[in-house]
């Protein structure tokens, strides 16, 4: 297929290709670092956009040189039917990566008619495999659910499976090295993401941020060295090192210690319908009003061009001109 005649690239060069795609900002766990257990206060579902409006976004997105989408929540396998919208975005020419991220609760169940839609690439929320702690952190007791998903995955043959690990500190130490060779005995990637300030709660605090290079040391005194992965895409989000003993590897997204905005390549569209150019933005753009309210491609092609455009150097975690996004994660869409 040959290049779109226009490409999303924002005032400081940044080429954008890549498109997350919030389904629902509805849950079905409660981790602490993220959603209060009690009231929370989700979209009406008339707010939500339509697969039929996803699936037009993500068309015009792809007509601008967008090649990799994304499913996300809240958690995207409660949104029901879900296949049917992967199989929209899996035909669509010019998709070159179609994932989905999700806490894997309800994955056994559904994850053959995913891979049947045209799903290959997941990542699994989880950050212990201690039932005690899971249900301490989360708040459901889950972890058998999740255990039979990524056996569910892992049969049906996706690839590469991935599984995603919050690093709050004083909490999930003890679970740094299990989870490591709970991958390399299964041929999965762990992705161990610093605690960044997007909880409902206010809970964030620098000092509750498991560093990368403080993981990185426990890695290697509880399993054995690792060494950084050679040639690395320099837009790739992670830092991606490898055992040197030859089995497996593990993943940091440092967006707290190693911020990797001069490379970011994203941009996200909440289930609302909201266009946001950067996970802490603090501002974002009306898409679902022109979707809904008979506007052509051509209008939002020039719309989401002037977001990106007007895109930020990256946020400021560790400056004192930080403030949080007003949405917490799950309404933003991880």
């Amino acid at each position: 297929m040959p290049e779109p005649p226009f490409q999303l690239v924002d005032g400081f060069g940044r080429l954008h290709d890549s498109l997350r795609i919030s389904v629902t900002d509805r849950c079905n766990i409660r981790c602490s670092y993220c959603m209060p257990e009690k009231d929370v206060h989700f979209f009406d579902r008339s707010e939500v956009l339509s697969f039929e409006e996803i699936e037009r976004f993500a068309r015009i997105a792809v007509s601008l040189g967008v090649n990799k989408l994304r499913l996300t929540g809240g958690e995207p396998l409660v949104r029901k039917d879900l296949p049917v919208l992967v199989s929209k975005l899996a035909a669509l020419e010019g998709v070159k990566d179609l994932a989905l991220t999700t806490n894997g609760v309800l994955l056994a169940e559904q994850a053959r008619a995913l891979y049947d839609a045209g799903l290959r690439r997941l990542n699994i929320h989880l950050d212990t495999l201690d039932r005690q702690r899971f249900l301490e952190i989360t708040r459901r007791d889950e972890l058998h659910r999740v255990l039979a998903g990524i056996d569910a995955a892992l049969a049906c043959g996706f690839g590469p499976i991935k599984i995603n690990a919050v690093a709050v500190k004083g909490l999930v130490e003890p679970d740094i090295v299990p989870l490591a060779r709970f991958g390399r005995e299964r041929g999965i990637e762990i992705r161990y993401i610093e605690f960044m300030p997007l909880d409902a709660q206010g809970l964030w605090d620098r000092g509750r941020v498991l560093v990368a290079a403080e993981i990185l040391r426990m890695l290697s005194e509880g399993i054995g060295p690792l060494e950084v992965v050679p040639d690395p895409d320099p837009r790739a989000p992670a830092l991606e090192y490898r055992f040197a003993d030859g089995i497996g590897g593990v993943g940091f997204i440092a967006s707290v210690s190693r911020p990797f905005c001069l490379n970011c390549n994203r941009i996200r569209i909440t289930s609302d319908g909201m266009l946001r150019y950067c996970l802490f933005a603090l501002e974002e753009t009306d898409v679902k009003s022109l979707l809904r309210g008979g506007a052509s491609d051509e209008e939002i092609r020039r719309l989401v061009g002037q977001v990106v455009s007007a895109k930020w150097l990256g946020h400021e975690i560790n400056t004192a001109k930080f403030v949080a996004p007003p949405r917490p994660m799950y309404s933003i869409g991880g």
